[in-house]
C-alpha cells in the first residue's frame, strides 16, 4: 500500500523541523569559542583580543591565535571565580573599572581623531624636507692623535713629517683609545660634532693635510689630519616616510589635546599654568 500524500508531506515537515533543531546549537556554537560552567563565551572577544595584537603590530599566525584562544577561555574561568568570590561589587573594582573605561574611551577618542585627520605624502615630504636642509653639507674623515702634554704633540708631529705612519703613531701614543686602535680614524662626521678648536682647526685642512701645530681642547692636545670629504648622506623619503608620518600624527593629536584642555570649562588650574 502505498503512503498518502498527505503522509508523505508530514513525514518530510517532521524530518525538516528535527534537522533544523540540530542545527539551531550548531549555529550558537558556532558564535561561542566555549562553555564555561554553563556560560558561553562569545567568540567576538577573541577578535578583540586579536585585534588588539595586531593593532600593536604583533604578527597573528596559528602559535599565537592558540595563545588567545587560550588566554580567552582562561580570562572567563578566572573572572567567574572572581565574581563567585564578590570581588565585581568591591568598591575598589568599582573604581578601577572606571579608570579603566576612561582610558579605553580616550584611547578610542584619538584613534578615531587619527582616523579622521590622517597625514598625507605630501605632509610628510615636507617635513622630509625640512629635515634634509638641516642636514645637509660636507663630512670629513679625520684621523687623530690626542695626547696630555703639547711638547709630546710637537715630537710626534716631527716624527710624522718624516715618515712615521699616522695609523702606527696613534695606536701607540693616543689617549683615545677608541680611536687609538683603529689608527685614529674617526670616520666621517661634520665639524661642529667635534669640540670647537677640533672642529675650525679640521676645516681648514685640506685632504690628505695635517695640522702643522699642535690644537689644544679641553682633551688635551690633537694631531688632526684630514683623509677624506664627502656630501653628508641623507635616507630616501620612502625609507624614512613612515617614521615622518608617526611623528607628525604625534605633534597632530598633541595639538588636538591641547585644544581640547583649551576649550574645557574648568576651574582646576593645571601645572605650569
Amino acid at each position: 500500500m502505498k503512503p498518502t500524500t498527505t503522509a508523505v508531506r508530514a513525514v518530510f515537515r517532521v524530518a525538516v523541523i528535527a534537522t533544523a533543531a540540530a542545527l539551531v546549537p550548531m549555529g550558537v556554537m558556532a558564535q561561542n569559542l566555549a562553555i564555561v560552567n554553563g556560560k558561553p563565551v562569545p567568540k567576538a572577544r577573541l577578535d578583540a583580543l586579536v585585534k588588539q595584537a595586531q593593532r600593536a603590530g604583533q604578527q597573528v599566525g596559528p602559535e599565537v591565535m592558540q595563545q588567545a584562544r587560550d588566554q580567552v577561555v582562561l580570562r572567563e574561568i578566572f573572572a567567574q571565580e572572581a565574581t563567585r568570590l564578590g570581588i565585581a561589587a568591591s568598591a575598589d573594582y568599582r573604581e578601577q573599572m572606571e579608570l579603566a573605561r576612561q582610558s579605553i574611551l580616550i584611547r578610542e577618542l584619538f584613534a578615531e581623531y587619527q582616523k579622521k585627520n590622517p597625514i598625507t605624502d605630501e605632509q610628510a615630504l615636507v617635513e622630509y624636507n625640512k629635515f634634509k636642509a638641516q642636514a645637509s653639507g660636507t663630512e670629513y674623515r679625520a684621523r687623530h692623535i690626542l695626547v696630555e702634554k703639547e711638547e709630546e704633540a710637537k715630537a710626534l708631529i716631527v716624527q710624522l713629517k718624516g715618515g712615521a705612519k699616522f695609523d702606527e703613531l696613534a695606536k701607540k701614543h693616543s689617549k683615545d683609545t677608541g680611536s687609538g686602535e683603529k689608527g685614529g680614524d674617526l670616520d666621517f662626521a661634520k665639524p661642529d660634532s667635534y669640540v670647537p678648536e677640533f672642529g675650525k682647526a679640521l676645516v681648514a685642512l685640506k685632504k690628505g693635510e695635517m695640522t702643522e701645530a699642535p690644537v689644544k681642547s679641553q682633551f688635551g692636545f690633537h694631531i688632526i689630519k684630514l683623509e677624506d670629504t664627502r656630501d653628508a648622506p641623507f635616507p630616501a623619503f620612502e625609507d624614512v616616510k613612515g617614521q615622518l608620518k608617526q611623528r607628525l600624527e604625534q605633534a597632530k593629536v598633541q595639538a588636538y589635546q591641547e585644544e581640547l584642555r583649551a576649550k574645557a570649562k574648568t576651574d582646576y588650574k593645571f601645572g605650569g599654568q
